[in-house]
């Protein structure tokens, strides 16, 4: 017989109650500065000196990376003070569809914005003509579809699963690995289906975006001068880094859902894309660009 779970109990980062205050004020420290730093480089962006293609993808990326933060670190910090650490079935269902749309249309804008890199710098002359304003809302409005996709199938087929009772999710988030744990049907079927989806969600932009760079790399090469070169191949950098980050914990959590890794583990690398992630971007994308600086310290003037 089955039982109904009405609710799921979230374990959290650590079990240790010395450690909760400690982790509820830096992680609250942290939540600050996802919310101050992306807010600070949307409004850079919406400079007029940087209406581009570019900094439009940016700013959806902020967007992404701000709402991701919020599905998570919130219900994560109250955790920290509480004891009981429930989440209702409903709440679980809606936090997992917004964290895999999320997470997953996040996947699909990073190709986006390296098919910009690739015909700003393969295709200059024919730059404005191509990555137009419809051109750009279409390459968005399909990631958040193609998200979206992923997500309703992926929630819809976690919780139809049969929960026998169990109902701690041993993560600060309900995600899909920790889920069908708690199923006491076999899974493994399921656990093909993860694998599929990595594959579409990751593997497949991941070889777009390597098509692309293909072509970047190959047309940087063909400059004279090495300043050129480095000049070209910098406005790529702080893409290749988040591209590597985003892509490479995603695939350490979802591509072997029961792998030896211990939860632990994948609680850090979880934690890593969530929250951490979405703190760096800002800083990533702002370091190494001397029109968002400077945007940056007219806004911090006034």
């Amino acid at each position: 017989n089955h039982t109904l779970l009405t609710e799921f109990v979230l374990s959290g980062l650590s079990n240790h109650p010395e450690l909760q205050n400690l982790l509820f004020f830096t992680f609250c420290l942290i939540y600050t500065f996802t919310i101050t730093g992306n807010l600070l480089f949307f409004i850079a962006t919406v400079h007029p000196n940087l209406h581009m293609p570019m900094y439009f993808f940016l700013r959806v990326l902020s967007f992404l990376d701000v709402s991701t933060a919020s599905i998570v670190v919130p219900k994560m910090l109250v955790n920290f003070l509480s004891e009981e650490r429930r989440i209702s079935y409903v709440g679980c269902a809606t936090q997992l569809y917004f964290v895999i749309f999320l997470g997953a249309t996040e996947c699909y804008l990073l190709a986006a914005m390296a098919y910009d890199r690739y015909v700003a710098i393969c295709n200059p002359l024919r730059y404005a003509i191509i990555m137009n304003s419809r051109a750009c809302f279409f390459l968005v409005l399909l990631s958040c579809a193609s998200g979206n996709v992923v997500s309703v199938v992926q929630t819809v087929w976690v919780f139809t699963l049969p929960f026998c009772g169990p109902n701690k999710i041993n993560y600060f988030f309900c995600d899909i690995p920790p889920i069908i744990m708690l199923s006491c049907t076999d899974t493994s079927f399921y656990e093909k289906q993860i694998i599929t989806a990595t594959v579409l969600v990751i593997f497949t932009p991941f070889c777009l975006i390597l098509v692309s760079y293909a072509c970047i790399i190959s047309s940087i090469l063909k400059i004279s001068s090495a300043e050129g070169r480095c000049k070209t191949f910098s406005t790529c950098f702080s893409h290749l880094i988040v591209v590597t980050l985003y892509y490479g914990s995603g695939t350490l959590i979802y591509l072997q859902p029961k792998s030896s890794n211990s939860q632990d583990t994948k609680k850090i690398i979880a934690l890593f894309y969530t929250v951490i992630i979405p703190t760096l971007n800002p800083f990533i994308y702002s370091l190494r660009n001397k029109e968002v600086k400077g945007a940056l310290v007219k806004i911090i003037a006034e």
